[in-house]
């Protein structure tokens, strides 16, 4: 068992990233049901928070079905971070996440997200100061470091660990490396080891494959694996990865008639919640996933991604029923 503060999870869990316009509320629904066994917000702007910003605002919905969930914030401002704090309790998440990891430039060019990793002490600092305003288990997502040069995630996930933080998620790149390059899980295993670490490791980046879950697992050592960008138009990714722990084998290919059941139900719920312009916009990047692997299918995912209404869209998912009924996925 991998426990978050006194939140009793399984052994090696399976977290959903935080990823800004993708993990919404209707694909966290869909992630969960999969099998995920936490789930995160979009990053929110503490700035934005504190302005009253509706899309910072909107990102704080969060539903009983998702528990656990964590809410993740950001920002470089004691201040405002404190203030959010308040702002987000609220919304009652079981986890408020600190974003140290972001990077974006737009982000870290305010000394947000991985921008902080400039400056460890101001990331102990910041931590500190919101576990003591917070009831609610702080953790962190982050880094390995700002560039290949400067990496001590050893001594920072410590000195995290110190002032109160419940859990740490590690991405095994540097800002420097944005997402480039492959994903280094070896300093992550060494915040593993250190004797004085008691608190769960997370790694995050390049588990595409139930097999690197495994080897991240079983021969890295890791608590649990946080899943980005495979769950993109897949969010069956952590039933399949739960499979293969059990069983040794791949579970069978995801049926036509499931990925257009997801595609629709992962439309709805997003008109639902952001109506029909956003819902229709924010859900394009998914069905170039969900139908991977369909020959010929350029005219049908065209009119997914370029369509304005929801009709339309839902019509396509018809004819893509119906055009391609008898076409056999193979992973």
């Amino acid at each position: 068992m991998v426990k978050i503060d006194n939140i009793e999870l399984p052994d090696f869990p399976l977290l959903l990233a935080p990823m800004e316009d993708v993990s919404d509320p209707p694909f966290r629904a869909l992630c969960k049901e999969q099998g995920a066994d936490v789930v995160y917000t979009e990053f929110v702007s503490s700035e934005g928070l504190i302005r009253n910003a509706a899309k910072s605002v909107m990102k704080l919905d969060i539903y009983e079905k998702e528990r656990p969930v964590g809410i993740q914030i950001f920002g470089a401002n004691l201040d405002s971070m404190l203030q959010t704090i308040d702002i987000v309790s609220a919304s009652k998440p079981d986890i408020i996440d600190i974003n140290f990891g972001c990077p974006v430039k737009k982000v870290v060019s305010k000394g947000a997200g991985a921008g902080i990793l400039k400056d460890i002490c101001l990331m102990e600092k910041l931590t500190a100061e919101m576990v003591k305003r917070s009831d609610i288990p702080i953790t962190v997502k982050t880094r390995l470091g700002w560039d290949h040069d400067s990496i001590k995630i050893v001594e920072v996930a410590e000195r995290l660990q110190d002032v109160g933080c419940k859990a740490i998620a590690i991405h095994g790149r540097t800002r420097a490396q944005m997402y480039k390059g492959h994903a280094d899980w070896k300093p992550i295993a060494a915040v593993k080891n250190n004797p004085r670490m008691h608190i769960p490791v997370f790694g995050n980046g390049d588990v595409d494959t139930p097999e690197k879950a495994v080897e991240m697992r079983d021969s890295y050592g890791l608590d649990g694996a946080m899943i980005g960008r495979a769950s993109i138009g897949n969010p069956w990714f952590f039933k399949q990865v739960k499979h293969y722990f059990k069983t040794g084998k791949h579970l069978a290919p995801i049926s036509l008639a499931e990925r257009v059941e997801a595609a629709r139900r992962h439309l709805q719920m997003s008109i639902d919640w952001k109506g029909e312009v956003l819902g229709v916009f924010e859900t394009r990047r998914h069905y170039t996933n969900y139908f991977k692997g369909i020959p010929h299918f350029k005219e049908y995912r065209m009119k997914m991604v370029t369509s304005d209404h929801s009709a339309d869209v839902f019509a396509a998912f018809d004819e893509v029923l119906e055009k391609f009924s008898d076409y056999q996925f193979t992973e």
